[in-house]
């Protein structure tokens, strides 16, 4: 008899819905996985079950009156959905993976929060994160590492690595995350599920710490495509005082319903090679590309081999944003000496860029947006490029990071991630599609982009990939 975790969040929400399932049920169950499993996945930095219990019995009461009265419910209600601790909930902790906000508690909610509680959603507690989400692993000073349940001795990946870890280990269906660099589509990839990085604006990132780059955006991990587009409607929308606004859907479309939608015959473009110099790719994320090509052609899509010039102008633009970034991080002065020392490298190089070269990093991203968006639009340009999400399999705990000289661990973090921050600069949605596992049984992610404002398009093609090679039964043994 399948467990409550089996369940996907849309199979949840409809049990809510039809008084099969109740929301308290459904908390207490992810309450206890929690409390038997996160000290071994490092998944959360804050655990919230009072908080939890309080919305599941609203969530339970307002279900039981919209069935009294012939009410629709929104599509996640009385569903478990952790928030990424970088982003505020108000009255609780948010540390941002560092000791020097360890007692932060903020007054007001994140605009992608607000949307969860009128959504119904339940707050299980803040996932992991490392220090301000900078590197592409989850390891900070508050907590243990997450870990990819598919093997405990490697990372979960970053910075969204609590939100993979929780939800590839069933402690719950969805969960929210955020990425500035790769940081849903990382973990994805490393932890075997599907997870959007959607279009520069389809999310509100007020009303506080807006990101001025662009880089950065909220978004979903799941283990299905349908459960990953039902998050993005309810975290989907633009807020007053946003500075971008991605295309709207037709009036009554969501994209959920896209992911029961045929995508059409695709032109689709496939790059093997790292766009940055130097980087070497592995056979098994090769192997994990070609072999999805061939998947994608046998589906009757046109699959072209693309190429596209190393280009060191792109990665020293980005490394002078995102330092900027992470010197722009709200530390009290007297939490700078508890950063980490990846942190204070970034901020210190971050304090030296100019203004004026900072202007030309910007500038440098959208002349790729300009040179890209030229290359997908029709006629003759591509609907989708496909590639590998990571150049490597998934790392070893400890692995990537290197404490004693941090501009080395920089650069082995863009070795490792050379292909996911591309589509941050351009502000184009991009997913992670966990369709190949490698000879030792570790997932080892593809990445789909599109034209700046079709998620519609990714969503359709990767659950075209789903229906055609399933993923989701695919369980690791702590499951």
């Amino acid at each position: 008899m399948a467990d409550l975790h089996d369940l996907t969040a849309l199979e949840q929400a409809q049990g809510i819905r039809s008084g099969e399932l109740s929301p308290v049920e459904l908390t207490e169950h992810y309450l206890a996985r929690i409390e038997r499993l996160d000290d071994t996945l490092g998944a959360f930095l804050t655990r919230t079950p009072d908080l939890a219990r309080k919305q599941a019995t609203d969530a339970e009461s307002e279900a039981i009156a919209a069935r009294r009265e012939g009410r629709e419910l929104p599509p996640l209600h009385g569903v478990p959905v952790p928030v990424k601790d970088l982003s505020q909930v108000a009255g609780v902790r948010c540390t941002m993976g560092s000791r020097a906000l360890a007692d932060h508690v903020p007054a007001v909610d994140d605009h992608v929060v607000g949307k969860l509680r009128a959504g119904g959603t339940i707050l299980l507690g803040k996932t992991n994160t490392p220090e301000f989400g900078l590197p592409c692993y989850t390891e900070n000073e508050l907590a243990p590492p997450a870990r990819t349940p598919w093997d405990l001795a490697r990372s979960a990946g970053g910075s969204s690595g609590g939100a993979a870890a929780t939800v590839a280990a069933g402690l719950a269906p969805v969960a929210h995350a955020t990425d500035g660099g790769g940081s849903i589509r990382i973990p994805a990839s490393v932890c075997g599920l599907f997870g959007i990085k959607p279009s520069r604006g389809r999310i509100s990132g007020g009303p506080l710490l807006h990101d001025i780059s662009g880089l950065a955006t909220s978004g979903p991990l799941a283990r299905t495509v349908a459960d990953a587009a039902t998050l993005l409607d309810v975290l989907a929308g633009a807020m007053p005082g946003d500075p971008f606004a991605a295309p709207a859907l037709p009036p009554g479309e969501t994209f959920a319903e896209h992911a029961r939608r045929d995508p059409g015959r695709l032109r689709i473009a496939c790059l093997t090679g790292a766009p940055v110099p130097g980087t070497e790719v592995h056979a098994d994320c090769r192997t994990a590309t070609t072999d999805t090509a061939a998947l994608l052609t046998g589906l009757g899509h046109e699959v072209e081999e693309l190429s596209l010039p190393a280009d060191d102008g792109i990665l020293l633009a980005f490394t002078r944003v995102w330092s900027v970034l992470a010197a722009s991080r709200p530390v009290p002065p007297e939490g700078e000496e508890l950063l980490m020392p990846l942190t204070r490298y970034l901020r210190d190089r971050g304090a030296e860029v100019s203004g004026t070269d900072f202007a030309r990093s910007m500038y440098a991203f959208r002349m790729l947006s300009q040179t890209l968006a030229d290359g997908l639009m029709p006629p003759g340009g591509y609907d989708v490029i496909l590639s590998p999400t990571l150049a490597a399999p998934p790392a070893e705990v400890g692995a990537l990071r290197d404490d004693a000289d941090p501009q080395a661990e920089f650069a082995a973090i863009g070795a490792f991630s050379p292909f996911t921050a591309l589509y941050n600069a351009t502000g184009q949605p991009a997913v992670n599609v966990p369709v190949q596992w490698n000879a030792e049984g570790l997932p080892i992610g593809v990445m789909l982009a599109g034209r700046y404002g079709d998620e519609a398009t990714l969503i359709a093609l990767s659950a075209q990939l789903e229906q055609a090679r399933p993923w989701a039964g695919r369980t690791p043994s702590m499951w």
